[in-house]
């Protein structure tokens, strides 16, 4: 059996080839806490392996976060990061690519004024507006990925030996990005395959809406005219695949912002901004969120729809069966990038271009007129259950079953 450090190698490895698929001459840019160190300096010397011209670590450390949103005034979050997010910009507009390393603890900021958390994302999301058009247009390569951390292992195992927590959460990490195989990259390329092929037969099916039904939920979603579901991969404007997303099991969508009717009650908790917002229902009318209870982290979720006026709309529409291998590992990861991964979900605000045919090439406010959602925040949430049954509505009118008891009709 392999070691944690050949294990790790190979991991840094994947990131790097599949992950961004580091192009030569390219700059890499790794957004990581000071406790992924390991990952990050191994991901560096395998991307100047594949020809990278530099590697730029932007680090950040979760102890200061939390102190800094425990002690400093709300007029310092109301602030924007523009010589940040200028830099961000200009090195995508460079051409370079992107890794984040998330493994934040998802009670960092458990009890910090909400206000503070709201004002961050506005602030930094006007600043950061080109680059994030930038990145959800798939301009350039780009990817998120996991490494374990104290906090955020005690959150998964609680019953589990404090010296074997973080042990245990690597474990789960290696196993659902497929390191354990004899050839990583090669079963990414053909789970990529996979995934592509079950997109290219929503494709042609065209649906104009989906109907969600399942305990707490009775939802319909319109999809805009030429829309593209998409599966693990996607290419940069170079045409250069990447994979957005590792661990990945969804294929996914956009949302016509504006057909959206009905309620939708959540199957896992949500890690938002350091908190966790948990048995929430969210009830829209023509597309517009218009009510949400939640049990816990009410005001996080309200001042998270209360971003801006996109925050009120859908932008991404994923299908994930529950027989995915995330969902029956059975664990509850408290982090997005996996637990989306382990059930259906939908994302509160921006939509991607590239999920309308000719996306790409649109201006904001053609994007607008289909019905393609735009905002200064992305926050996925999930949805879907062994429960969970799906009915595309064809255009003549006809309904066709797309999921039953949680898993494909088809």
């Amino acid at each position: 059996m392999a070691t944690f450090e050949e294990n790790l190698k190979k991991y840094a490895k994947l990131i790097v080839e599949v992950g961004v698929n580091v192009q030569p001459d390219q700059k890499v840019v790794v957004n990581a806490t000071l406790e992924n160190a390991p990952l990050a300096r191994l991901i560096t010397a395998f991307a100047f392996e594949a020809g990278a011209k530099d590697v730029i670590i932007n680090w950040s450390d979760s102890e200061v976060t939390a102190l800094r949103y425990n002690n400093a005034p709300l007029a310092v979050f109301e602030t924007p990061d523009k010589h940040r997010a200028a830099k961000l910009t200009e090195l995508a507009k460079e051409g370079a690519c992107f890794i984040s390393i998330t493994s934040e603890d998802p009670d960092l900021l458990k009890g910090v004024d909400g206000a503070k958390i709201a004002a961050n994302q506005r602030a930094n999301g006007d600043a950061l507006a080109e680059y994030r058009e930038l990145m959800m247009s798939n301009t350039v390569s780009w990817t998120v990925v996991a490494a374990a951390s104290e906090g955020w292992a005690k959150k998964v195992f609680p019953d589990a030996a404090e010296s074997e927590q973080v042990d245990k959460l690597w474990e789960a990490i290696f196993q659902n990005t497929r390191i354990h195989t004899d050839d990583p990259v090669a079963t990414w390329k053909a789970h990529d395959k996979n995934l592509a092929a079950k997109a290219d037969e929503l494709n042609e099916k065209q649906f104009k809406t989906l109907h969600y039904t399942a305990p707490g939920t009775d939802l319909y979603i319109g999809l805009p005219e030429n829309h593209l579901w998409v599966g693990a991969g996607s290419y940069n404007q170079k045409g250069h695949e990447f994979m957005a997303n590792m661990p990945t099991e969804e294929v996914f969508c956009c949302a016509d912002k504006y057909a959206v009717s009905g309620h939708v009650s959540s199957t896992k908790p949500l890690s938002y901004g350091g908190n966790i917002i948990d048995n929430f229902t969210i009830t829209f009318e023509e597309g517009r969120i218009v009510d949400v209870k939640a049990e816990q982290g009410e005001e996080i979720l309200k001042n998270l729809i209360e971003t801006d006026e996109g925050s009120h709309y859908l932008g991404e529409v994923a299908l994930v069966p529950d027989p995915s291998p995330i969902s029956q590992s059975g664990i509850l990861f408290y982090n997005t990038l996996f637990d989306e991964n382990a059930s259906n979900h939908l994302a509160i605000g921006s939509a991607y271009a590239f999920n309308v045919k000719g996306g790409e090439e649109m201006s904001r406010e053609e994007l607008e007129k289909m019905g393609v959602n735009n905002s200064r925040t992305h926050v996925d949430f999930m949805i879907g259950s062994a429960q969970m049954d799906i009915d595309g509505i064809t255009q003549s009118g006809d309904s066709v079953p797309v999921f039953r008891n949680g898993d494909w009709a088809f």
